[in-house]
């Protein structure tokens, strides 16, 4: 279909550009005052009009100013998402800065997150009060939603901010590292709501989920998409609700517009009972995480031709950068799906180690171009530094280094290939990650998949892949292994194979790399079922060959490069057996000739330096 382009709805109204010279709380305003009577938000227990959500964010915002000792421009937040998206514009309203903490965060780095941004108020709700008190560090006071003075006015309190003031400091989840809180401005945010409003043509009628947590940044996309707009938000608790009610909730309340993450998606299909039907349901918009060929064909397999799927590329520095629509007749070529194109006010480059523009084609380090970019990082100079560029070309544009890797195809479109992180070097080759999880993907035994490189025992690496099958088998690592050497190069075929129950994930719903079990040294699951070593040579081979792999117990028809082996372990192998029984082995006769004990066995057997050794083959 065409670039960033989808058939206008009814109610439409183009976003303006001179609409982002404002602050966040004077649109909100504008729409309270052109729509009090429509939904703004509507969770499983509660539900405001634009005029009551207004009266009460009027009501946080003085009963803020009236607390004493409130000093600093930051207000932190812990509650609920229903309840979080009335304290954003309450603080907005008061002239400071939102600070959202997601409750499920760890709490040491929860308490890091409020060190570091200097609030000196932390508001909660009573759900989350006592996690309030636990987290706070002693400078920041506790305070309840609820117990902010309730006889203060709801009117509007006739302040505004100005463009350039911060609106939010957004701290990553520090699962990397120290979080770092960044900055963005009303009219940052504003310019996001304008991209993806005009982008996505939100109207009045439209309903948008709130899948993500409010402690994060690409819940921003839908609360202000959707209350800028004078559309309905609609958040729901997957605490409360449990994920398999997710299809029924969004039929129910005739969801429009579904935003979330790819993982999701896939779980949210796969807990589909029956023909759920979406009668309103207009657009998938998927992001943050590699979007494949098989998530495509879901989207074709169980939605209407009439609901848009849209691959969404964007950043909590840079907002939405570039967006990839897709309908049921969109071809799909190759196995990863394009984020798509810049979108309006953004440029695209890619670079490499030099910070030099690549040639046509090739991989380089994803950068963006625009005058809409965070201010940087809050209290973080050398970071900021390091990561935005200052562009003397065009006066005012900056350069931000998204960390990511792509290339670009001959359409234009940007192919994102995964973190910068996420390429390792192994035995001399350069591994995009993601290609191998891609791989993984396309085996019909295989319904979700990460790859993680981990340091062995030698101080190399080696790549473990991490797989929930699918319901219909439980596929072996020696199936898994002759899949992928069909469409891999054998360095970038994992050593191991972890089957797991399911996928561990962090708060946003994306895989917790940090959280992947160690793949341990039991023998995996292979295909040729266990036969112990019987003879002197064979169990001296278990024993090197046990060292080597890092495997308790190998059978002794185990094939080699089904434990994981490689060039590398092959050689290790054969410098063990030319000191233990003076016999010369090649690494093509045991990758390939005799890639067994047993085989190898035989070999050793036959060699007439070994006489000692031999008819030693043959005894119990």
């Amino acid at each position: 279909m065409p670039r960033n382009q989808i058939c206008p709805t009814n109610d439409f109204v183009e976003f303006k550009k001179q609409a982002i010279e404002q602050s966040i709380s004077s649109r909100f305003e504008e729409m309270a005052a052109r729509h009090p009577e429509r939904i703004a938000i509507k969770s499983a227990n509660r539900a405001y009009t634009y005029s009551r959500l207004n009266q009460e964010a009027n009501r946080i915002a003085r009963g803020i100013l009236k607390q004493q000792g409130v000093g600093g421009e930051q207000i932190a937040l812990i509650m609920a998402n229903s309840l979080m998206v009335a304290a954003f514009l309450g603080v907005l309203k008061a002239g400071k800065s939102y600070v959202p903490i997601d409750p499920s965060y760890p709490t040491d780095i929860a308490t890091s997150m409020l060190e570091d941004s200097e609030a000196k108020l932390l508001i909660s709700d009573k759900r989350n009060f006592l996690r309030a008190q636990e987290i706070a560090p002693r400078h920041c006071r506790v305070v309840d939603l609820d117990s902010l003075d309730i006889d203060v006015s709801t009117e509007n309190l006739g302040a505004s901010q100005t463009p350039n003031a911060i609106a939010y400091v957004v701290y990553t989840s520090g699962s990397t590292g120290r979080p770092k809180g960044v900055v963005q401005n009303h009219r940052n945010v504003l310019h996001c709501v304008m991209r993806y409003t005009n982008a996505m043509h939100i109207s009045t009628e439209d309903r948008l989920t709130l899948l993500h947590s409010c402690g994060f940044s690409a819940a921003r996309i839908d609360i202000y998409s959707a209350l800028l707009n004078g559309a309905t938000l609609l958040p729901f608790d997957f605490d409360e609700v449990g994920h398999a009610r997710l299809s029924d909730w969004m039929s129910r309340e005739e969801i429009t517009i579904y935003h979330y993450i790819p993982t999701a998606f896939r779980n949210f299909v796969g807990n589909m009972l029956g023909k759920t039907e979406f009668p309103k349901l207009r657009l998938i918009v998927l992001g943050s995480e590699p979007l494949y060929k098989r998530d495509v064909e879901l989207y074709k397999a169980h939605f209407s031709s009439d609901c848009i799927l849209v691959n969404r590329m964007g950043t909590s520095e840079a907002g939405n950068t570039h967006f990839y629509f897709m309908n049921a007749e969109t071809p799909i070529q190759g196995t990863t799906i394009p984020v798509g194109y810049p979108v309006e006010d953004n440029e695209t480059l890619l670079l490499n180690e030099a910070r030099e523009l690549v040639d046509a084609g090739e991989v380089g380090e994803i950068a963006i171009k625009s005058l809409y970019l965070s201010q940087g990082y809050w209290k973080n100079s050398r970071l900021t530094k390091s990561a935005f560029l200052c562009n003397s070309d065009e006066e005012g544009k900056r350069i931000y280094l998204t960390g990511d890797m792509g290339q670009i195809r001959a359409d234009g479109s940007l192919v994102h290939l995964g973190r910068k992180d996420f390429q390792v070097k192994l035995k001399g080759h350069w591994v995009n990650i993601p290609a191998v999880e891609n791989a993984l993907l396309e085996c019909d035994t295989v319904e979700k998949a990460v790859v993680h490189a981990r340091a062995d025992r030698s101080g190399g690496q080696r790549l473990v892949a991490y797989v929930v099958p699918t319901a219909r088998a439980r596929p072996t690592a020696s199936e898994l292994r002759l899949a992928l050497s069909n469409s891999l190069p054998e360095y970038m075929v994992p050593s191991n194979f972890v089957i797991l129950e399911d996928l561990p994930l962090t708060a946003t719903g994306k895989v917790n790399r940090l959280a992947l079990p160690n793949p341990g040294t039991e023998r995996p699951d292979l295909t040729v079922p266990f036969a112990p070593p019987v003879t002197t040579i064979e169990r001296e081979l278990e024993r090197i060959w046990s060292s080597v792999l890092e495997i308790d117990h190998v059978g002794v028809h185990d094939p080699f490069l089904e434990l994981g082996g490689d060039s590398l372990c092959a050689t290790q192998i054969i410098s063990r057996i030319l000191v233990k029984f003076r016999a010369e082995v090649s690494v093509r006769c045991l990758l390939f000739e005799a890639p067994t004990i047993a085989k190898i066995a035989a070999v050793i057997g036959n060699c007439k330096s070994n006489e000692s050794w031999a008819g030693e083959v043959q005894k119990p």
